[in-house]
């Protein structure tokens, strides 16, 4: 009988053991990325396979098939630490540029990290594939070229314009606009137009002024024969985006661009305050939830706009606040009795209870997808990057209204507040919009599962679009064009010079004639 039991139990295993070996290198220090990234990562874990993880963010609880192999440090802090003057910064910098410098090439450095050049030395490659977030340091590609399996990007937003050309992604730049320009569809000429130059501009900037130092990176840490980090990125097998045709709207799609949009709304791991609790509970007449993410401090706000904050939210009561403040000592006095302040906030289980009315946010790509996904209608402070244009895709949803947090005055809150409150159409836009997320054949991590696995059975070229073996003149069909040109006018001039033949002969024959008859 034992014996049964023990190759019943062998049996079983083989039957349900086919996880693959996975590893993730994520180096970037945005824990609003990690998020996303994390739950990813932990999703595909849950399937049985073996994840492990190179980041800044080690679990605080260890999980199942889930192990952080290196940690890399962090020069840089960014929870619960930028300043109103930090995200003024923020603003009027380039974009393209932090993302390409202190979202890219420094963090290249981490190649020369002795742990990381150990894994791709195996001659026996212990992982069946490599993931990397595709944001500025597409440098980590070179880890899945030494160790020959598949590479898997995943994009923390829609795809960036310096992403496309890795997968042959249609860019029809005619309906779909840049994602770091503050542009909403549909287009007129003139925002078509700047959408052309500005994307154009976009990719030159990051592929061909500033990431090539990540060529030299390279080459320094595993040899001069390494190809160009513009072709290591380009034998991308897979993009898992944190994007949905409900949300981000029709557009073509190449077969390894795969939509994984919300795959972050897990509330697993967090836990209620009592306190909290029993607030939201005993909010019988609702309750708005106020935050700037997981980076910006509020309470570092001018004062002017404090005080329309105070003025605005304490005029709603009874209705209750909710306000996430790392730094409640920094507020200045006067805090309204109906406001509940806390460093941290369970966030998904905030925007999940029954209570909630409201949840006024800096449009962070996180916090607006959980809050979509949970039905919640938004009043949106956008601060920088893409929060405008997430916020402004919001209110053509009318599942939000915006407020600029410049010229922000206490009667402009009163009239968001009670338009959001008031008004059925925001909550209403905002469920449907909801049942739109959930209403799909499989949800967002049994969808990268499946892709994951596809890749690794098939090949890392099972979904390579043929495109990524045309020049930019063949894909744009240039040549045909030309050569479509060419025939015609060939065609054009033959008929021409036909038509002058004759027509030298006609004049030919009837000058003949009319001399003849003269003679005559």
């Amino acid at each position: 009988m034992r014996i049964l039991l023990v190759i019943f139990h062998l049996l079983f295993c083989l039957s349900i053991c086919h996880g693959y070996r996975l590893l993730g290198i994520f180096p970037f220090h945005g824990k609003s990325h990690f998020v996303m990234i994390e739950q990813l990562m932990k999703g595909l874990a849950r399937k049985g396979h073996q994840v492990d993880i190179i980041s800044k963010f080690p679990l605080k609880k260890p999980y199942p098939n889930y192990t952080d192999i290196v940690i890399l440090p962090t020069d840089v802090h960014l929870v619960n630490n930028v300043t109103y003057e930090t995200m003024q910064q923020l603003i009027t910098s380039n974009p393209i540029n932090a993302v390409s410098t202190w979202a890219g090439n420094e963090l290249c450095k981490f190649l020369g990290n002795p742990e990381i050049k150990e894994l791709s030395k195996s001659k026996d490659p212990p992982y069946d594939a490599v993931f990397i977030e595709i944001f500025g340091a597409q440098c980590y590609s070179v880890i899945a070229y030494m160790l020959k399996v598949p590479l898997i990007g995943i994009s923390t937003t829609s795809l960036y314009p310096w992403l496309y050309d890795m997968i042959a992604q249609p860019e029809s730049l005619a309906f779909v606009p840049n994602n770091v320009i503050n542009l909403a569809e549909p287009m007129n000429f003139w925002q078509r137009l700047y959408n052309v130059v500005h994307t154009f501009y976009d990719k030159w900037y990051f592929n061909y002024l500033t990431t090539q130092e990540q060529d030299r990176i390279i080459r320094k840490h595993f040899g001069p024969n390494i190809p160009s980090v513009r072709e290591l990125e380009k034998k991308m097998s897979l993009v898992l985006i944190n994007s949905h045709i409900a949300l981000n709207g029709i557009q073509p799609r190449t077969a390894a661009a795969v939509d994984v949009g919300g795959i972050h709304v897990q509330d697993e791991n967090e836990t209620l305050q009592p306190e909290l609790e029993k607030w939201m509970n005993d909010s019988k007449d609702g309750f708005i939830y106020f935050t700037f993410g997981s980076m910006v401090m509020i309470e570092t706000f001018p004062y002017e706009f404090l005080r329309a904050l105070y003025a605005s939210l304490g005029k709603i009561a009874p209705m209750r606040v909710i306000m996430k403040i790392p730094k409640p000592e920094k507020l200045p006095a006067g805090l309204p009795e109906n406001i509940y302040i806390s460093p941290w906030m369970p966030q998904i289980k905030i925007l999940k209870h029954p209570n909630i009315k409201a949840f006024i946010t800096h449009g962070g790509l996180m916090g607006t997808l959980e809050a979509i996904i949970c039905g919640v209608p938004m009043i949106g402070i956008p601060l920088f990057a893409d929060q405008f244009s997430n916020i402004d895709r919001y209110v053509a949803k009318n599942i939000a209204l915006r407020l600029d947090v410049n010229t922000i005055t206490e009667k402009s809150f009163d009239a968001a507040l009670n338009a959001i409150l008031r008004d059925p159409l925001y909550r209403e836009n905002a469920r449907k919009l909801s049942q739109r997320f959930f209403d799909q054949p499989l949800n967002a991590v049994d969808t990268a599962n499946y892709w994951v696995e596809y890749v690794i059975k098939y090949g890392e070229n099972c979904l390579r679009s043929p495109a990524l073996n045309l020049t930019w003149w063949q894909l744009s069909l240039l040549d045909v064009i030309g050569f479509l040109l060419f025939c015609i006018t060939i065609i054009v001039t033959i008929v021409i010079f036909i038509v002058r033949f004759v027509k030298e002969m006609l004049n030919g024959n009837y000058n003949s004639l009319s001399y003849s008859k003269k003679i005559n």
